[in-house]
């Protein structure tokens, strides 16, 4: 059987997905579809088969169970897959044989879509899961997009999608739709059953290509007709302002013009034309559709039709939102810079100010409880926006290997490091002040006695990074550590030839969007490290709070040390309240010890060293040179003992962790997502640790 059929001649969905069989069933019963190629599920099981692809999947994907992993883990596999597609050539004689099937398609723009199996069927949807690429011109460009759409069976969120439904992983395949592109000025979806009402057909249009109303960057008129009557119930018109078109590279977001802008891409009578479409959809098939159409030349051109599965719209959020386009990120990005963040900011200068220590019990508990919200709302914040934006990073990175296909999948993260993190600044300031302390004995002495702190502004760099005053003696002895032993410098990351290097792929609209998206990634980089120290400044003012909260405490014979806030401010408020300790934790040794771990290979190279656990932030003031910082999660305030470590290894996954981020920085093997790290490693193990292989290796006990 040939591996590219028209679409006229496809007969299984089996072979050709679900999305190129619905097209398929149109065309034959007399819909408007556009021209068409389908490639089916046998060319890329053989294209992964002969490649060695499909092992190299299984090794990505099986570096521990799917439901142990967190999403960032995911990214990373996703992206290290994503980008072994893009290095492996398609076989000769297999691109051969689609260049024959797809010769009808030559000469035209076109579109290339996703058509996995599974997908468009009654009970999964994968809508906008998977990857499509619009006006694609010639067979080698339309060839290497199609291996684009394979490397999308295996998107971050295609694949946590296939965990919800607990699909089979390694029995997913993908067949490819390749249409002539309909270049329509008016294109939109219906719902021929709306989600929210199941009596009523929803109908959504934009001016220009449907690509601007499935990514969100264009809002669209809004219909909803009764399905009984076929009358308009409802119209929703938004703020006319864009269109996606397309151009020479692809498509364009444009400016309407002033006369489109003030009426609806479609009239009353075209309303009613989309719904009898969907109505008749719904009839072929038999289920409720959701379809996919343009208008050219004012006639309609069915595009795709799905059934609306059970898993409603709103809840495919979830994984789009793994994807954030440059726009938004953009926007996100000013909102940090030029509010968020100075917010931040001036709220802990004005804690800072105020006299703790002569508040009334009342007042100090109310103070905590007002310290406590002013906390939950900036961290609440935090994980609404700020988190978001690392998605900046990621973007940089797809668009880096999609464009150079470079055998290191991570070398992208070179053109970001090297920025001005403040916690590069902070380890500089140790760095330099510890070298003083080399030269200087008489000073490294009356720091031990707990003098001479005035002299290298310790009291200002504890409370430039959030550290409270009980930190004091335990940066004294990381400062004595490293004057000891000469700590890893920053590596010299050469940005501007990096950068000019990257920037000359590209040329014209291309290079300046390349240029943009850089800087971006940037920002998204150093903001992933500071936005914790941002946020660690304001928690440092309600510790500060506690701190006396528990002094109090503790002079009454109360327990202090171990209570929550809630605790502390009942105790505060009525003198007759004891307070409940926090439970602590089980130290007990694990019982099961595993000489091999497996992770995700975070920072190259190998390292060897004894075990440092880190289960406190407390624990890091007695790291010794060479030892392997091991740890739950690295926040960016406890990685100023990185330059002294070997190696690192910590339990979160992902080449934006913390961990990673600073490894990178001083060329420290890591690997992360390591499940159990802390508990099936103590300190004192000798350890090697391959961040190349993301391989922990325990060789013997301490």
């Amino acid at each position: 059987m040939k591996l590219a059929l028209p679409i006229n001649q496809v007969d299984s969905s089996l072979l050709f997905g679900g999305k190129a069989y619905s097209l398929a069933i149109m065309a034959k019963s007399g819909f408007r579809v556009p021209q068409a190629v389908c490639i089916s599920t046998k060319a890329y099981d053989r294209y992964v088969d002969s490649t060695g692809l499909r092992g190299r999947i299984m090794l990505e994907l099986g570096r521990k169970r799917l439901e142990d992993m967190r999403w960032e883990e995911i990214w990373d596999a996703s992206l290290r897959i994503r980008n072994i597609f893009a290095g492996t050539p398609m076989p000769e004689d297999l691109e051969t044989e689609l260049r024959c099937g797809l010769l009808p398609l030559a000469d035209k723009e076109v579109v290339i879509r996703s058509s996995a199996l599974g997908e468009d069927s009654a009970k999964t949807s994968f809508a906008g899961i998977h990857e499509s690429y619009v006006n694609i011109r010639s067979l080698d460009s339309i060839l290497k997009h199609v291996k684009l759409v394979w490397a999308s069976l295996w998107s971050d969120a295609a694949i946590l999608y296939r965990r919800e439904l607990d699909l089979d992983v390694e029995k997913s395949s993908m067949a490819v739709l390749v249409q002539e592109i309909v270049v329509g000025n008016r294109s939109g979806v219906a719902f021929s059953q709306s989600p929210s009402d199941p009596k009523k057909t929803m109908i959504e249009a934009v001016f220009g290509l449907n690509q601007g109303l499935v990514d969100g960057t264009v809002e669209p008129d809004r219909w909803t007709v009764d399905r009984k009557r076929g009358a308009i119930c409802e119209h929703h018109a938004p703020k006319r302002e864009t269109a996606v078109m397309p151009s020479a590279e692809g498509v364009n977001l444009e400016s309407l013009s002033p006369e489109m802008a003030d009426r609806p891409p479609l009239s009353d009578g075209e309303v009613a034309e989309v719904f009898s479409l969907a109505c008749r959809a719904e009839s072929l098939f038999g289920l409720p559709q959701d379809i996919e159409w343009t208008v050219r030349a004012n006639e309609i051109y069915m595009l795709q039709s799905r059934p609306i599965t059970t898993i409603e719209k709103d809840e495919r959020t979830g994984y789009m939102a793994l994807r954030r386009s440059l726009k938004n990120l953009q926007s996100l990005r000013k909102l940090i810079e030029q509010e968020i963040i100075p917010g931040m900011n001036l709220e802990t200068a004005e804690l800072a100010t105020m006299d703790i220590a002569g508040l009334s019990d009342l007042l100090l508990a109310q103070e905590i409880e007002r310290r406590a919200a002013i906390f939950q709302k900036w961290h609440d914040i935090y994980w609404q926006e700020l988190i978001p934006f690392a998605h900046g990073a990621r973007l940089f990175g797809r668009f880096y290997n999609d464009a150079l296909q470079p055998s290191d999948p991570y070398e992208f993260l070179d053109l970001l490091a090297g920025s001005d993190m403040m916690s590069l600044k902070r380890n500089k300031w140790l760095q330099e002040t510890a070298g003083r302390l080399r030269n200087d004995p008489y000073l490294a002495k009356r720091l031990e006695r707990g003098e001479g702190g005035e002299e290298i502004g310790l009291d200002g760099f504890l409370d430039e990074y959030a550290l409270l005053a009980e930190a004091r003696p335990g940066v004294i002895r990381v400062l004595r550590e490293m004057a000891k032993n000469l700590p890893r410098k920053q590596k010299d990351f050469s940005r501007s030839d990096l950068e000019e290097q990257f920037l000359s792929h590209f040329s014209g609209d291309e290079r300046s969007e390349a240029r943009e998206i850089l800087n971006l990634g940037k920002a998204s980089y150093k903001m992933r490290d500071d936005d914790n120290i941002f946020l660690g400044r304001i928690e440092a003012q309600l510790e500060s709070a506690m701190q006396q909260a528990r002094q109090r405490l503790k002079a009454r014979g109360l327990p202090g040390e171990s209570v929550a806030w809630e605790e502390a401010v009942k105790a505060l408020k009525d003198p007759g309240y004891i307070p409940i300790a926090s439970p602590k934790a089980d130290k007990k040794p694990p019982r099961v010890l595993a000489r091999q771990i497996v992770g995700q290979p975070a920072g190259p190279g190998v390292g060897t060293g004894r075990a440092r656990v880190v289960k406190a932030a407390q624990d890091l003031f007695d790291f010794k040179s060479e030892e392997v910082l091991v740890c739950d999660s690295l926040d960016p305030t406890m990685t100023f003992v990185v330059p002294l470590a070997s190696a690192i290894v910590e339990r979160r996954g992902g080449m934006l962790v913390h961990g990673s981020i600073i490894a990178r920085e001083y060329e420290i093997p890591c690997v992360t997502g390591v499940l159990g790290a802390t508990e099936q490693i103590r300190t004192g193990d000798w350890l090697t640790v391959d961040g190349t292989l993301g391989i922990v290796t325990i060789e013997r006990r301490g």
